[in-house]
């Protein structure tokens, strides 16, 4: 891999969420009452903003069609049953028509297309990227496409319904049975959704997104959606039939290489372990024949699997959630121990620089909510670590840069720490950093302006820095730790090259407490640390106290509770 000219830094925003100003947040409220963001609300001034933060991709989460509640027949867009959608909003995840965007994000609905357009070219000329999901394994159970091209066939135009398996099938049926909507989901939601019936027409029956092969799916399965078939027979010891290639592959690279001609930079690829590894092999160069710079991220949380979706399925990035992610979760509630972190470090070699860290993201439960660490400022010391700790992405979701908690229950989405990805909803916090569209952070607070900062210091030395992009990784914890240099609730460790060596100590110690750096021999010599001669170090995060580091006796400071450093070490001041 040549080096890279930036390290990857992701800003995710919910698209529908990000630029919504109305603050009613009425649960269960009607787009009519609680608003919704759209592509134009996404400006200049928006992108400039991300951009201060040190970003160089943006995710927008939740661009193509999906089910939903709200009415645009009279637009040409079949109305979705709430019997089988998710929320007023619908879940960005049960696409309903692959070659279309969400009306809800247009200003005019028949220009929808042309307004996502606009904001892909926006976003690069504000010198950003355009990530979108690609949901590979699933769709609505109402997906049909109005807005395929001319010479596209729609998912199971030519199915045969009679066969549970076929290998020509893009979907899986349960001939002689039809779909039942959940009892459960009916008597708790009919109440709050017009039109609820609790009958959906489908027969035969259509196996779920999460792979139940039942008409008779649970209220917490993925009953909202429909499972693809790329030629596994899940019900014949998961029997594999590549050697004539499945439709449902031709289908999926079309749309691929049609979100590439709109100038899409790269996919984020939800779930991508229900999906054949040799679909990804097959399907992933030749998007890159369209154009080699596109990158591919998987959703994917086995381990074991990470190295068979990079080698055979060819994904540029993994995201890193069961090992770095739970890990410091735990570390900021005061559970697991800081030298845990090396062990992760060691386990992912050689993946380390194809991973993609993260604190939040639309899946995770806000730092500052209760239901996780209460403070938005007890998750910089993670976000350090996950920032600095080796050379792949790293990724924040909107509103975590001034501490928005996910408070409250939303609808759909309940009260559980988390921002809604199925309401009409507006985010409190950050729309204090809109101020009503102007997003100059009007409305933050003293300490949300210093939150806000503070991220931007730690993901733009990640991104710049030639130590953090390019360098090699050596553990400090345990050797501090043997020497009684910190607690045990201090990450430490160094990133270098030949021309830029850095030291970082995260704590997650809830006191202050004085620490020493002390480099491992190996390490020592591999810098050049001469015995007899001092160096500085100078805090790229902005502490402009005097350290200096000796070989022998390393460098003590005094490290705030939850707080980092980022130390360049440079040649002793005189």
């Amino acid at each position: 891999m040549k080096p890279a000219e930036s390290k990857i830094i992701i800003y995710q925003m919910m698209t529908r969420l990000f630029g919504n100003t109305n603050a009613t947040n009425q649960p269960f409220g009607t787009l009519e009452e609680n608003g919704v963001g759209k592509f134009n609300d996404i400006t200049v001034s928006a992108l400039n903003g991300i951009k201060e933060l040190g970003v160089t991709h943006v995710w927008y989460t939740g661009v193509l069609e999906h089910a939903l509640m709200t009415d645009y027949s009279a637009q040409g867009i079949p109305k979705d049953d709430p019997d089988v959608v998710k929320g007023l909003a619908g879940s960005p995840y049960s696409i309903k028509d692959y070659y279309d965007v969400n009306p809800d994000l247009a200003v005019n609905v028949k220009k929808r297309l042309n307004e996502f357009d606009q904001l892909v070219n926006r976003t690069h000329e504000a010198g950003l990227k355009v990530l979108i999901d690609f949901v590979p394994n699933h769709v609505a159970r109402t997906y049909h496409s109005d807005a395929k091209p001319e010479n596209a066939e729609d998912f199971g135009a030519s199915d045969d319904q009679s066969k549970v398996f076929s290998p020509s099938n893009n979907f899986y049926y349960l001939p002689g049975e039809s779909f039942q909507v959940p009892v459960d989901h009916y008597n708790r939601f009919r109440r709050f959704y017009s039109g609820m019936d609790g009958r959906f027409d489908e027969t035969p029956a259509k196996a779920t997104g999460d792979d139940l092969f039942t008409s008779k799916p649970k209220a917490d399965s993925w009953f909202e959606s429909i499972k693809l078939n790329y030629g596994v027979d899940y019900l014949n010891h998961q029997a594999t039939h590549f050697d004539s290639i499945p439709d449902t592959w031709n289908k999926m690279r079309d749309i691929l290489v049609y979100w590439t001609g709109h100038g899409v930079d790269g996919f984020r690829c939800d779930m991508v372990q229900k999906v054949p590894v040799e679909f990804w092999r097959w399907v992933i160069p030749q998007v890159k024949a369209v154009n080699p710079e596109i990158i591919f991220i998987a959703e994917i949380y086995i381990p074991s699997l990470y190295r068979d979706y990079l080698d055979r399925g060819r994904f540029d990035f993994l995201y890193d959630k069961v090992q770095l992610y739970d890990t410091l979760r735990l570390l900021i509630s005061g559970k697991p121990l800081a030298s845990d972190i090396r062990d992760i470090q060691e386990s992912l070699k050689p993946n380390n620089r194809h991973m993609v860290h993260f604190m939040e993201n639309h899946d995770e439960q806000r730092i500052a909510s209760p239901l996780f660490a209460g403070a938005a400022a007890k998750g910089l010391p993670a976000m350090v670590v996950s920032a600095t700790i080796d050379q792949g992405p790293v990724m924040i979701y909107f509103g975590q840069e001034v501490g928005e908690p996910g408070a409250g229950a939303e609808g759909f989405g309940d009260n559980d720490g988390r921002t809604t990805i199925y309401d009409y909803w507006g985010v409190p916090e950050h729309q204090k950093w809109m101020n009503q569209g102007a997003f100059d952070g009007g409305q933050l607070s003293d300490a949300q302006k210093s939150l806000r900062a503070a991220y931007s210091r730690i993901l733009t030395t990640a991104r710049d820095h030639e130590a953090i992009r390019e360098g090699e990784y050596w553990d400090l914890t345990n050797h501090i730790l043997a020497n009684k240099g910190s607690s045990n609730r201090v990450v430490s460790f160094a990133r270098g090259t030949q021309d830029e060596k850095l030291i970082i100590m995260a704590s997650f110690n809830y006191q202050a407490e004085q620490v020493r750096i002390l480099l491992t021999p190996e390490l020592a010599d591999q810098w050049d640390i001469k015995p007899a001669q001092k160096y500085g170090l100078k805090d790229l995060l902005g502490d402009t106290t005097t350290v200096t580091l000796s070989r022998d006796q390393g460098a003590a400071f005094l490290l705030p509770a939850y707080g980092s450093r980022i130390y360049q070490v440079i040649p002793a001041p005189n």
